[in-house]
């Protein structure tokens, strides 16, 4: 039976999972394979990667920068996050990526993005990071605040390839236990970034109309994203009490911004990731 790695979203939350990869990378724990959405894309490679501390370190240093992540940046591009400062500048240069690393790691790795024409899910093989770099952008694309990324798509029956536009895959699949089990990997681990209390409520339908209006099959799963959001979790926690998945969640609830730019909150968080991950560690252990 597969192993599988599955890693939530949640932007900034996502200092979280940083902190419970880099026990895992501390312990020499592996997965047969590892998927992530959005946040849980972006610092998720770092672990294939083999790169502890990477993910905390450049936020500490980068998020402050108004010319990195923002609401001056979204004026002036378009996009919250600066798409070339943050994924091209930092990773190739200011904080160097090791790709070589990860492409020989071996072990597969999977970004979800959402289509906003058809308004699915998009999962897609990471085999070079830097070669891939607009589809881990587009799975932490979030809606409102950014821009469609543009990405060439193979159909897994035909083979044909298409051209579409993505936007963040956490509106359609936030944790992608369910495809991950149907992929083989049936044995899982699942790091989210909200507490056990944490219920989404629902966005403004006005907003997805007016905001997407051009795609309407995207604005409906933006206005039924707490509907998916908060069965899926019921699906998993039923999972985890018939023993078939580990997962860990924050033993506090974080309430950090999307795009916090404090870094001791930022270290408080990754902090709470590192002892979530040391207390359930030996479960992990036996499970796997």
């Amino acid at each position: 039976m597969k192993t599988g790695l599955v890693l939530e979203g949640g932007a900034m939350k996502g200092m979280y999972t940083a902190g419970v990869l880099d026990v895992f990378m501390d312990e020499g724990i592996t997965f047969d394979g590892i998927i992530g959405v959005s946040a849980g894309a972006i610092f998720g490679v770092n672990y294939l990667s083999g790169q502890k501390g990477r993910a905390i370190r450049y936020n500490k240093r980068f998020n402050g920068d108004k010319d990195y992540m923002g609401f001056r940046t979204m004026l002036k591009t378009g996009n919250i996050i600066n798409t070339e400062y943050a994924y091209e500048r930092v990773p190739r240069d200011l904080d160097p990526f090791d790709n070589e690393t990860y492409t020989n790691s071996e072990v597969p790795f999977y970004a979800v993005t959402t289509d906003i024409k058809t308004g699915k899910p998009v999962y897609h093989q990471i085999t070079d990071v830097f070669a891939q770099m607009d589809v881990i952008r587009a799975s932490g694309s979030m809606p409102f605040v950014s821009k469609p990324v543009t990405l060439s798509v193979r159909d897994e029956m035909t083979g044909e390839e298409t051209i579409s536009q993505h936007l963040d895959g956490a509106i359609t699949d936030s944790i992608p236990f369910e495809k991950f089990a149907k992929m083989g990997y049936e044995k899982q681990v699942v790091v989210l970034t909200k507490d056990i209390t944490y219920v989404k409520g629902a966005i403004p339908a006005w907003m997805a109309k007016l905001r997407y209006r051009k795609y309407p099959e995207f604005a409906k799963r933006i206005m039924e994203r707490h509907i998916m959001y908060n069965g899926t979790i019921e699906r998993l926690k039923q999972k985890e009490k018939e023993g078939k998945v580990i997962v860990i969640r924050p033993s506090q609830p974080i309430t950090i911004s999307k795009i916090e730019s404090d870094p001791a909150k930022l270290q408080a968080v990754y902090d709470l990731g590192i002892m979530d991950a040391r207390t359930i560690l030996g479960r992990v252990k036996e499970f796997l």
